[in-house]
């Protein structure tokens, strides 16, 4: 296992640019669109609870393993993985041999698609070991942000369509036609597509201090402005007191098994692990910043963030009588028609969608930033041609899903080609890559990233690393830390072994890993806890009741 001095890189000006940075990484389209309608979905303040509970127990120990793991080796995610793997790994060959196995029986059956990329996965494992999260990462990174740039792209059309005032719906449904013809208009959607790209490429090519921090520094603020204006907006509202009940007040009737499972996914792909983003991040911190407190300072803006969504949404929604529980469409069906009802709806929802923008531009930097340091270190390709060619090739794929967000009417060739080698697929070829990304390759980037912390670079090497820069995170025993007494050294003896690296041990080596694996099995439909409808009665029971009411 190498453990070799880290070479000379490009670093953050501070703790404080690498805190913004890294949060506009993790504050997305997650904390501002699907954050507030899931809560709607699944009875407000409870699962907000549950939500915060999941973010502090799995969330935050992964972080710490991610940007640790870039620290340390000051390198991509590929290159971080190569360079802490062991020469051989028995857990990483039992993996393997388990999927090739498994490929050779998909084949048996006649599952030729899923047979032929689960034996090809066995082989790369045998190939690459443990080195192969770290390409996950950089191919989640890639095929993220070919769609998620598409959705980015319909918040900034939805900036323009809102300042000349085409957002004057007065019932949903017709905000809910609007918003189909929108983004199935191929010049719209590609050309806000292609616009939204060419920003990220502009901020990535410019480098980690003068490019995306700068840039972060200034897009941070600008988003916390706009969200308190929204909020301030919302709250003045009459009828705006019932939103901010449902919103805080917790009623633990309506969670279930199901909405836990919701809550634990969402902690953690809100907070962008599992795609190298954190690695790739955490690669460009010096030793002598303090790795605890940023990562905390990161999952608290984020999750600030998230509530300041629902703040700002939920009492403007409940104001003019819509339900909260509108899924999906909540932003771009049901808050246009809410825009268009208040004073000045033309300003309020230009100001809107463009917090959306912001905040999607703040991580489509980092999935950009993901593939290029890639490239960069490996490849040893200048920053600049690393971020035009490979952003193009994102631009390129993100055009077929752009065209494709529908059905796959323009993509029939590659349809018929899926569905011969894997029976039946997704919705458009633009749910198949979120399906892809989002389904598989974070939570199971995720999983690894967890084991390999816990059992294979291991949690002493870890805390080694994390000590550099925040000492009581290892030396400090816990009770005294919450007690007040950390820097009295008869309350920091030897013996001591509650501490918060040893807590944070037992986390990453059993509960985080245990955790991420029940999210992964719920978000691709194995592990489902929606309560099941009550069977009909017997036919004969009808009968009887229709002649004997």
């Amino acid at each position: 296992m190498s453990e070799a001095t880290p070479k000379a890189r490009e670093h953050w000006s501070g703790s404080l640019g690498f805190v913004l940075a890294a949060a506009g990484s993790a504050i997305g389209l997650g904390n501002i669109w699907k954050f507030p309608y899931i809560t709607g979905e699944n009875g407000g303040g409870a699962f907000v609870l549950v939500y915060l509970l999941c973010i502090a127990v799995i969330g935050l120990p992964v972080m710490i393993c991610e940007i640790a793991i870039g620290r340390r080796t000051q390198r991509n995610p590929v290159g971080a993985f190569h360079e802490l793997s062991p020469a051989t790994s028995l857990l990483a060959h039992g993996i393997g041999l388990a999927v090739l196995l498994t490929g050779a029986s998909l084949l048996l059956f006649r599952v030729w698609g899923w047979g032929a990329v689960l034996i090809a996965v066995g082989l790369l494992i045998f190939r690459f070991g443990w080195t192969l999260v770290g390409f996950m990462g950089v191919v989640a990174g890639f095929t993220i942000l070919s769609f998620y740039s598409v959705v980015a792209g319909w918040t900034l059309g939805y900036i323009l369509e809102a300042v000349t005032g085409r957002l004057n719906f007065t019932e949903v449904a017709q905000a809910k036609e609007f918003f189909g013809g929108f983004i199935t208009n191929p010049a719209w959607a590609i050309g806000c597509h292609i616009a939204f790209m060419l920003m990220c490429i502009a901020i990535v090519a410019g480098g980690v201090k003068k490019g995306i921090e700068r840039w972060s520094k200034i897009l941070m603020p600008l988003l916390l402005l706009l969200l308190v204006a929204l909020i301030i907006r919302a709250l003045t509202l009459p009828g705006s007191t019932a939103g901010v009940r449902f919103y805080l007040r917790p009623d633990f009737s309506r969670i279930t098994a199901q909405s836990v499972l919701i809550a634990l996914g969402h902690a953690f792909f809100s907070l962008s692990l599992g795609m190298g983003a954190m690695i790739t991040y955490g690669s460009y911190l010096s030793r002598e910043q303090n790795l605890l407190s940023s990562s905390f300072s990161i999952v608290v803006l984020d999750t600030v963030i998230a509530l300041m969504a629902g703040l700002a949404i939920f009492p403007a929604v409940f104001a003019y009588g819509f339900g909260p529980d509108a899924g999906p469409g909540l932003v771009f069906q049901v808050l246009p028609t809410v825009f268009h009802r208040m004073p000045l709806g033309v300003l309020w929802a230009a100001i809107f969608f463009l917090l959306l923008l912001v905040a999607a531009l703040t991580s489509a930097i980092s999935l950009l930033e993901v593939v290029t340091a890639y490239f960069i270190d490996e490849r040893k390709w200048p920053r600049s041609r690393a971020t035009w060619v490979m952003g193009g090739l994102i631009t390129l794929l993100g055009v077929l899903c752009a065209i494709s967000v529908a059905d796959w009417s323009r993509l029939e060739f590659l349809h018929r080609a899926l569905v011969w080698a894997f029976g039946g697929v997704k919705d458009s070829f633009f749910d198949v890559m979120d399906h892809i990304s989002s389904n598989w390759l974070l939570p199971l980037g995720g999983f690894f990233i967890s084991l390999f912390v816990g059992w294979i670079w291991g949690v002493k090497h870890a805390v080694d690393e994390i000590r550099h820069g925040s000492q009581n995170f290892a030396d400090v025993h816990l009770i005294s830390l919450l007690a007040g007494l950390k820097d009295d050294p008869s309350h920091n003896a030897n013996p001591h072994v509650l501490t918060l690296a040893s807590l944070w041990g037992i986390f990453i080596r059993f509960i985080s890993p245990t955790a991420v694996l029940i999210a992964f099995l719920h978000t691709i439909g194995w592990l489902d806890f929606k309560p099941k409808p009550p069977a009909p009665p017997p036919a004969a029971s009808v009968e009887s009741a229709v002649e004997n009411p």
